[in-house]
């Protein structure tokens, strides 16, 4: 039996101390609690969308962790005619990809978002969704739920659409929406800017006469063609509206809703699995202020001119290898909290989850993963990290759309460009105050509005040819050597699936982007390349190794080569003509090798690096469930860019916020409280029992958009608690003492009591238990307990307003306070009754026969009746 002393009581009452920390929106004295219900990693799009919607229940609190700032709502984050001016700056991680040796050896930049509200406080802007077959391959893959019409109601969920105005507008561009398919009530605002520049309707002309047809409303999501699709804009300021301005801003009110800035995870906590002590160790630094660790020419979102954004002013089969069913043998893992610290020289805290851990880091995830021994196993032995779980699809199956910045400039002076807001003074000061006091004018368009996502069918008569040859190579030839046989069967079953809808004409193959001043920018829009995020190193503060392997598959390749020809087409129509466009980049006589070599120097990101956490079947090395859960772990999900098995033909904003409300709504299902499972432990939620005890179970829950049990995640079988855990006593003993003794690993205490003291910086919480004495009673005592001098009670525990918490929730709190102290669970349980006497009943002698504590030395006996005494006191049941 373990063992409850003084040393025990000691340790956990350290815990009580918390960690003050900074919480946007809340006063500067509240400090974090030791636990949320909750933790969150990354508050960006996802994150706060999370965030935002599981705090809507006022009894969960839920802590979002930021490695960036909050922005100073600066106006080249806020004005759409800025769009691309704050990447490279104080709200980006500044990351960079490996040389990429298959086109000109160079490394190129990685944006991504360093800041609440993450990537959307970057990007240009773009609302759009792709097209229904990307999410109806999701759900083909393995996912049930995910097709389109299992998410179409979270894009609706998420956007609040505001038509374009005037009606004559909607005309003249095409604008027409489907109300069906929008949303008007959700926390982000979906409109058009009040100025559009004319040359949009030429390069929809263009197209038309070329055979692309125009999609009338994009969020419809059927068919390839042009579309003006509308902007995350607020139609009356026509300023940016990001995740933070609609999911925190307006809720930053709530209690139960804390965000700390300024702290990077370094692993996440495993219940019974060594820690990371190269994460828990300080360093000499790495990338924690956004250094990347190569240099390269950011040039803005890509769509301007030469590839870089204006300056502002002042059928077939492929087949696969046989495989064996990955055996995960840990099947019930439970991520218990998260390690984090301000820089890579501080020093380290910990914060514990008491029902969940979710991810949405970004690119950042597949590497926090990684540090926290949950990846190929090859790469965490690598760098001496404890293999959590071997999961080779952690970091792998990496997508992104790359494009290429073309320049034709447009020589008619009498369409007016965004370039003139850079070449005239006088217009852009025209233009600057036209914005400031009505909302209109240019400053109100961003980077992007008129674009178009072509079919290869609608452009090139070698679209048969290409697949005809595509299907006649190795399939696996493009890939990384050594794999893991799981991923080239996954990676087998995407190729075939992107290969049939290449074929397609109602099938995205790439984007156009139309920039208005000469450029039209072009982009894969369904990858058959794949690459991949892993760590170089066991320092969380070391950036990742990216490396997106763009257009080593030869089809990404001929796609480009067939948008670039197709560019000179568009051009050629009357209707382009009367823009006077100049073909520079690449020049009107390119040959076919010359374009190929414009593509090898000028291929970059489009900022949607995606798939490395990948909501797949393990046989298709897959990383998640369809639950966003992590295989092989109960409470540990990732939701994100990096959750989706395949990147859809779309600009991702849309994407990730319709994930994450998905998402929350998943959990939320699978965190209907659990009924009592015995009468053992009848006050006591199983979703708490981190301890073998031979009556532990759980109760299935069921996705809101799914059939499928929340519990049949493994190879069809069920992972509840009670199948996968040892119901020895010595077992619950042994893993007592692991627990009660390992500060960084430790399982927090289930509690929805929340703590509000007053501090001003983050200290460490690297807490050395005190020895001490006590003095035990038979008697209940009249006054306050004594406990060790060094320790406090918690202010918020000795409140008044705990008298209205729920019996069922003191109960479940004392008998986990206990369990987590090193009481085995079946005599926690048996002595939380008792707490329950009124201050008139005499408490029983521990030596009585009959009583739970009879079987103990006399020492161990007067411990725990001190430490009950003191349990009374702080949960007034005195």
């Amino acid at each position: 039996m373990t063992r409850f002393t003084l040393a025990a009581a000691a340790a956990l009452f350290t815990r009580f101390h918390t960690i003050s920390a900074l919480i946007i929106g809340r006063d500067p004295g509240v400090e974090l609690l030791d636990s949320y219900d909750y933790l969150i990693v990354g508050c960006g799009t996802a994150g706060l969308v999370l965030a935002n919607r599981l705090t809507e229940d006022p009894s969960l609190k839920v802590l979002c962790i930021e490695a960036g700032p909050a922005d100073q709502y600066e106006e080249v984050i806020q004005f759409p005619i800025y769009v691309g001016s704050d990447i490279g700056g104080i709200y980006d991680w500044n990351l960079a990809t490996v040389p990429q040796e298959q086109l000109d050896g160079a490394a190129r930049p990685i944006p991504a978002g360093r800041v609440l509200g993450g990537g959307t406080i970057l990007n240009g802007m773009v609302w759009q969704r792709g097209g229904q077959d990307d999410y109806n391959e999701w759900e083909a893959l393995g996912n049930p739920g995910w097709g389109w019409a299992g998410i179409l109601p979270y894009f609706q969920k998420c956007e609040t659409y505001t038509p374009a105005e005037p009606a004559s507008v909607e005309a003249e561009y095409s604008i027409q929406y489907d109300a069906s398919v929008h949303g008007f009530t959700g926390p982000v605002a979906v409109s058009y800017p009040k100025y559009i520049y004319p040359q949009s309707l030429n390069f929809f002309q263009g197209l038309n006469l070329l055979g692309v047809p125009t999609e009338y409303d994009e969020a419809q999501a059927t068919t390839a063609g042009a579309a003006f699709c509308p902007q995350d804009l607020d139609p009356i300021n026509q300023t940016r509206s990001d995740a933070r301005r609609a999911y925190y801003d307006p809720f930053q009110s709530r209690p139960n809703f804390h965000v700390l800035l300024g702290n990077q995870v370094t692993q996440i906590l495993i219940e019974g699995q060594a820690n990371n002590a190269a994460a828990s160790n300080t360093s000499s630094g790495g990338n924690e202020t956004g250094e990347g660790p190569s240099s390269g020419n950011n040039g803005g979102l890509g769509f301007g001119p030469g590839g870089g954004s204006p300056t502002p002013p002042s059928e077939m089969l492929v087949v696969a290898p046989s495989f064996q069913k990955r055996d995960v043998t840990n099947s019930s893992l439970r991520a218990t909290g998260l390690e984090f610290a301000q820089n890579a020289t501080s020093a380290r805290q910990t914060i514990y989850a008491t029902r969940e851990v979710i991810v949405s880091a970004g690119v950042h995830s597949p590497q926090l993963l990684q540090l926290s021994g949950i990846g190929p196993a090859a790469l965490l032995e690598q760098y001496n990290i404890t293999v959590v779980l071997d999961l080779p699809g952690v970091g792998n199956n990496l997508q992104d759309h790359c494009l290429v910045g073309t320049f034709y400039p447009y020589n008619n002076a009498s369409y007016p460009s965004p370039t003139d807001l850079t070449s005239n003074a006088t217009y852009n000061m025209e233009a600057e105050q036209q914005y400031l006091t009505s909302k209109t004018g240019p400053w109100t368009a961003g980077a992007v509005d008129a674009i178009a996502f072509p079919s290869l069918a609608q452009i090139s008569n070698r679209t048969v040819a290409i697949l005809m040859n595509a299907s006649q190579e190795d399939p696996f030839a493009s890939l990384p050597p050594g794999l893991d046989a799981t991923l080239l069967q996954g990676y087998a079953a995407q190729r075939t699936s992107l290969l049939q809808r290449l074929g397609q004409p109602t099938s995205t193959a790439y984007e156009i982007i139309n920039n208005n001043a000469g450029s039209l920018t072009v982009s894969v829009m369904h990858p058959l390349s794949r690459g991949s995020i892993m760590i170089n190193s066991a320092d969380p503060f070391q950036p990742p190794t990216i490396d997106p392997r763009w257009l080593t598959d030869e089809v990404d390749r001929q796609v480009l080569v067939e948008a670039l020809l197709f560019n000179r087409r568009i051009l050629a129509t009357p209707p382009m003509q009367l823009l006077q466009p100049a073909q520079f980049v690449p020049p009107i006589e390119a040959t076919e090798d010359d374009i190929n070599q414009t593509i090898d120097n000028g291929i970059r990101t489009e900022f949607h690096s995606s798939c490395t956490c990948a909501m797949l079947p393990l046989e298709l090395g897959g990383v998640l469930d369809s639950h966003l859960r992590v295989w092989g772990t109960e409470n540990l999900r990732v939701i994100d860019a990096q959750s989706m098995p395949m990147v859809p033909a779309a600009h991702l904003q849309s994407v990730v916020y319709a994930l994450a409300e998905k998402g929350a709504d998943i959990i939320k299902a699978d965190n209907v409280q659990p009924q009592p499972v015995s009468s053992a432990s009848s006050t006591l939620p199983t979703r708490i029992l981190n301890t073998s005890d031979s009556t532990a179970s759980s109760t299935s829950s069921v996705d809101p958009s799914s059939s499928i049990s929340s519990q049949s995640r493994l190879s069809g079988k069920s992972t509840t608690s009670s199948s996968k855990r040892s119901s020895s006593t010595t077992a619950t003993a042994k893993r007592s003492v692991t627990i009660s003794s390992r500060s960084t690993s430790s399982r927090k205490p289930t509690s929805s009591i929340s703590r509000a003291t007053t501090a001003s910086t983050v200290k460490s919480t690297s807490r050395k238990p005190t020895s001490t004495s006590s003095t035990s009673s038979s008697k209940r005592s009249t006054s306050t307990p004594k406990k060790p001098a060094s320790f406090r009670t918690p202010s918020a525990l000795t409140s008044a307003t705990h008298t209205s918490l729920a019996p069922s929730i003191i109960s479940s709190s004392i008998v986990a306070v206990l369990t987590s102290a090193g009481v085995p669970l079946s005599l926690a349980t048996a002595i939380e009754p008792s707490l329950h006497q009124s201050a008139s009943t005499a408490s029983p002698s521990p030596s009585e026969t009959g009583s739970p504590l009879s079987s103990l030395p006399a020492a161990e006996q007067a411990a725990i009746q001190s430490f009950i005494e003191w349990l009374r006191h702080i949960f007034h049941l005195d």
